[in-house]
């Protein structure tokens, strides 16, 4: 049997998932691992979004609000936007999608960085879409170099800030001037993942630029600082008329009950949100510090997670993952030198810093 399957789709090469912790300890035969290598939150979700998470279990029967209308109006009022801006999936990567799925024709061109988050240029390339790919300069989006990318095909061009994998940012006034030269009816997509981590001084306000002259949509998710990424909820900010499309190409159902519940009773956790900012922040200082004291060289993030570069990244990782520390290498990326930390709870830090020291004394750079 022949299956005639298109050229864009044979070639796609699918994103690489990582294995169950369970699975890793049986193979390496440990027990008692740390996994700081998916960006997650180490303080896990709030307590009130699993209290009320498992006073709903019995109401499965169900199916979920198509609307998200109590989420939607909740965050609206917490983001002092209207609720038709707003557009809920299954992460902010089920957003990506429905970007592509809208405002997308097959020939059609997106602009990306590299590296960036993997799943824009799948997607695109799944759509029939024609990716263009720029490189970071520094470590950062380079957005003179962007523009230069830009062609009467162009749509979409899609800019996570702070970056993954690097941390990096940039800032209001570098941004202001690079919207003022998109051509009109481009898309900026910003990629607001980490946003929370950002320190307030640096930090862009995406609704600053939802209603300006360029098209700008922001993507947020709940799966780092509010803890549910398990639950897979995100959403896009954007004018409401673009909102509109998005709905007639997404899913219906496409959150799940309990992912609303969840995020609801999240987003009202302000001292589980204000506990992980804290944590976040004294751990990235306290593990970079301790690194560096290694003789290892550590790049600044914004985010929840940094770069370290220890010269030989798979056998770092490797090294590691044998002695239950699980980090990611950044061969992939294109940075083999690298690996990347998430912060973890104290505790988790400290082996980390213990694990990582051994590991060197066996692999010098």
């Amino acid at each position: 049997m022949k299956l005639n399957v298109p050229a864009h789709i044979a070639s796609l090469i699918p994103y690489p998932p990582g294995k169950p912790l369970e699975e890793l300890e049986r193979e390496y035969g440990i027990t008692g691992s740390i996994k700081l290598a998916s960006n997650e939150n180490a303080l896990g979700p709030s307590p009130k979004a699993v209290a009320a998470i498992a006073a709903n279990l019995a109401k499965l029967h169900r199916y979920p609000d198509g609307s998200c209308f109590y989420l939607a109006n909740r965050l609206a009022s917490h983001l002092g936007v209207d609720p038709a801006a707003l557009v809920f999936g299954n992460g902010s990567n089920e957003i990506i999608g429905l970007l592509i799925d809208a405002f997308l024709t097959p020939g059609e061109e997106v602009i990306t960085s590299h590296p960036t988050f993997l799943v824009y240029q799948k997607v695109v390339q799944a759509r029939g879409g024609v990716n263009r790919v720029v490189a970071l300069r520094d470590m950062r989006h380079d957005l003179e170099a962007i523009l230069a990318e830009v062609t009467a095909k162009t749509r979409l061009i899609f800019l996570d800030n702070p970056n993954n994998p690097t941390g990096t940012v940039f800032g209001k006034e570098e941004f202001a001037a690079f919207l003022g030269r998109v051509p009109e009816g481009v898309i900026v997509v910003l990629d607001e993942a980490y946003v929370d981590f950002v320190a307030p001084a640096i930090r862009l306000d995406a609704l600053d630029y939802i209603n300006g002259k360029t098209l700008v949509v922001a993507l947020r998710t709940f799966s780092k600082a509010y803890g549910l990424a398990g639950l897979r909820v995100g959403y896009g900010l954007m004018r409401p008329e673009m909102a509109d499309y998005l709905h007639r190409v997404r899913q219906p159902f496409n959150v799940n009950q309990l992912a609303q519940i969840g995020a609801l009773a999240a987003l009202d956790d302000e001292e589980h949100y204000s506990n992980t900012l804290d944590m976040t922040r004294n751990g990235m200082a306290w593990l970079r510090a301790e690194i560096e004291g290694l003789g290892c060289r550590t790049y600044p993030s914004e985010a929840n997670f940094f770069l370290v570069d220890v010269g030989r990244g798979r056998e770092v990782f490797e090294a590691m993952l044998a002695r239950g520390v699980i980090v990611r290498p950044m061969s992939a990326y294109g940075y083999p030198a690298y690996i990347r930390i998430t912060v973890g709870l104290p505790a988790e830090n400290q082996r980390l810093v213990t694990t990582l020291a051994a590991t060197l004394q066996e692999i010098p750079r």
